[in-house]
């Protein structure tokens, strides 16, 4: 029996393998390409799963290639990318999982802070008015106010994110954004002030279970560069159920009825406001980090969500472990990727540190200010999140991510120019 798993995140594909083999399943990755999972493949065996190659944003012919597949039984799709594909495909097979008109609904941030306004769940709506003319200005001025967020409605990895915190700031980013190519729709928001965290739940039946929280630790204004993560953060027994109660109103006022989500929410001096719903496990080194904290493979719960089976992690006691922590390693200036000095010092930190790349030598390096720009993760453990945190923080304070210049155009025939490198 098999279990096809469109993409996946940069790390958890040897838990999702381990976690079919206890459920008795075959894992079919189908990747347009497996260099980008070289870190997890080349720690599993070479017959631990199935992996094609094959054009994951086709839907016909990856439809076609899964209704060829012998004993299908279920499909995982757990990045942002592919979300819509994965929902078409599960829709067009007639596989489990969650309704395609939730998980569209859910790559819409505009349309589900809309839908958390009008259940009482956010006290502003989203404003989609783009426009850089006067008349739109005053509107998003009037209904969203200062400060506020422009961004994508559609947009990953802090990308395509405007602070804006006085006028100038507004034509600016509206300038920069009419030159972008967004995923979605630009809109506004207000920005909500406070530190920012992300929920780490399992849903089945509509009913949700919070697992725990991850801090989320940015880089200084005006950008959304996530740096440091650690889990789980240790919550008052009170506002943990108030928490886990508030989430479990979230996720059911936009229909989410089955699989884990990655809730990312600031908890400001009023309660917690949303900033987005992810229909899935944390991406980084979270779900990894989950596995080790909480004492089990939670990618169990994924598969057994995409056969259509109540997750055992639903009532599960939890042993516990360590408490995680990382950080995303930056270089100091964009360039050709060439490598890490100081590696070889995590030997002799505490919290059994460990530098997980991201990026091969060679890769160009040229957005520093959201998560395209890092280059791996620095990982360390400790008896709780504060702990690991300092642990992670002082091992990655001994690296240095390493770039050389981009190298200029070559100059081409007829005045044209090639690309260099």
């Amino acid at each position: 029996m098999t279990v096809a798993c469109l993409e996946s995140l940069t790390f958890g594909l040897g838990h999702l393998v381990r976690a079919a083999d206890r459920l008795g399943e075959r894992l079919l990755l189908l990747t347009r390409d497996p260099a980008y999972y070289a870190y997890e493949l080349d720690r599993l065996p070479g017959d631990a799963l199935d992996v094609v190659v094959t054009d994951t944003f086709d839907v016909e012919r990856v439809a076609a290639l899964l209704r060829r597949t012998p004993g299908l039984r279920g499909l995982v799709s757990s990045t942002d990318t592919w979300t819509l594909t994965g929902a078409a495909l599960a829709e067009r097979l007639g596989l489990p999982g969650l309704d395609p008109a939730v998980l569209r609904l859910t790559r819409d941030k505009a349309a589900v802070r809309d839908r958390l306004h009008d259940a009482g769940l956010t006290r502003a709506r989203a404003v989609e008015s783009a426009d850089p003319d006067r008349e739109a200005r005053g509107l998003l001025l009037k209904e969203a106010g200062l400060p506020l967020v422009l961004k994508d409605t559609a947009g990953t990895g802090s990308q395509n994110v405007w602070l804006v915190r006085d006028e100038g700031e507004l034509d600016a980013a509206l300038a920069e954004a009419s030159g972008r190519d967004l995923k979605g729709r630009l809109f506004a928001e207000p920005y909500f002030s406070g530190p920012v965290y992300s929920a780490e739940t399992l849903t089945w039946d509509g009913r949700t279970r919070l697992l725990g929280v991850s801090s989320r630790l940015m880089s200084p204004e005006p950008h959304f560069r996530e740096e440091i993560t650690a889990f789980p953060v240790a919550f008052p027994n009170p506002q943990r159920t108030s928490l886990e109660s508030w989430l479990d109103r979230v996720l059911a006022a936009i229909g989410y009825t089955d699989r884990p989500a990655h809730v990312e929410f600031v908890l400001t001096a009023d309660g917690p406001e949303v900033v987005e719903v992810n229909p899935r496990i944390g991406g980084a080194l979270v779900g990894e980090g989950m596995c080790r904290a909480l004492g089990v493979n939670v990618y169990e719960a994924v598969l057994e969500a995409a056969l259509g089976r109540r997750p055992g992690l639903m009532d599960a006691d939890l042993p516990g472990g360590p408490a995680v922590a990382f950080v995303l390693g930056y270089p100091a200036a964009p360039g050709v990727f060439t490598g890490v000095a100081g590696l070889g010092r995590l030997t002799d930190m505490p919290g059994t540190c460990a530098w997980y790349p991201v990026k091969q030598v060679g890769e160009r390096i040229e957005h520093l200010g959201d998560s395209r720009g890092y280059a791996g993760i620095v990982y360390a453990e400790a008896e709780t999140a504060e702990l690991a945190t300092h642990r992670a923080v002082t091992a990655a304070n001994a690296l240095r991510v390493l770039t050389d210049p981009i190298p200029d155009p070559i100059p081409g025939p007829a005045g044209r120019t090639a690309p260099g490198g």
